[in-house]
């Protein structure tokens, strides 16, 4: 995700990419992860990395080899299999391929190297650690009801863009929980408690306003 991202997990690409690993909607159906009006799963960190781990799995699988797996993660099996039978076929080797993959594949790779040199060895060269932008402890609560982002903001008094951070994949700063169908929300811990004590109230917050509507109106 940092060659892919550079960890932004609402990061897009022009050509549809989306998320810290940066799915194409095709390979993110493949992965099971979900797409609607109301929902992104390619923008949730924790999901889409689950997902991005099962497909280098994947990759691994076909290729037995790192590289080749990680430049398949760039550009499809199908191109990384071209490129070896444009070199000659049987070559397992990453190297070896190098001159027929595609432009963006042939300096991913080595991106990817770099990256994983320089958070090994960051404090040989002056490069230290940063604060994260988001709060450090977290914790879930099931969402069981549909909820609009800014009808707990106003309860538990936590800004929307916080949960905006926490939570990338809601499309549209709304989670279509239902009984049958619960969503995950991911919150400061601080504040974890304070919402579970206000479920009612927060349902009840200008629920006119925030409710489904099932007719077009003027």
């Amino acid at each position: 995700p940092v060659i892919e991202s550079a960890m932004n997990p609402k990061a897009k690409s022009r050509m549809g990419a989306k998320g810290l690993w940066q799915f194409m909607f095709p390979t993110a159906k493949h992965c099971g992860l979900k797409s609607n009006n109301y929902i992104d799963e390619r923008l949730d960190p924790i999901k889409s990395t689950k997902a991005a781990l099962s497909y280098l799995e994947e990759m691994y699988g076909i290729f037995q080899n790192w590289e080749l797996a990680i430049a398949a993660y760039n550009c499809g099996p199908g191109n990384v299999n071209k490129a070896i039978r444009r070199s000659g076929g049987g070559k397992k080797d990453y190297w070896e391929i190098y001159n027929y993959l595609p432009k963006e594949t042939r300096g991913y790779v080595p991106a990817f190297i770099a990256a994983a040199y320089v958070m090994n060895y960051h404090n040989e060269h002056g490069i230290s650690s940063a604060l994260a932008k988001k709060p450090i402890l977290t914790d879930t609560v099931w969402v069981k009801q549909r909820l609009n982002f800014k009808q707990i903001s106003d309860v538990i008094d936590l800004e929307v863009e916080a949960l905006e951070t926490l939570n990338p994949q809601y499309r549209k700063n709304i989670i279509p929980g239902s009984y049958n169908k619960p969503y995950v929300l991911i919150l400061p811990s601080k504040q974890v408690y304070s919402y579970l004590m206000s479920e009612n109230t927060i349902s009840l917050h200008d629920a006119e306003e925030y409710a489904l509507r099932k007719t077009a109106e003027p």
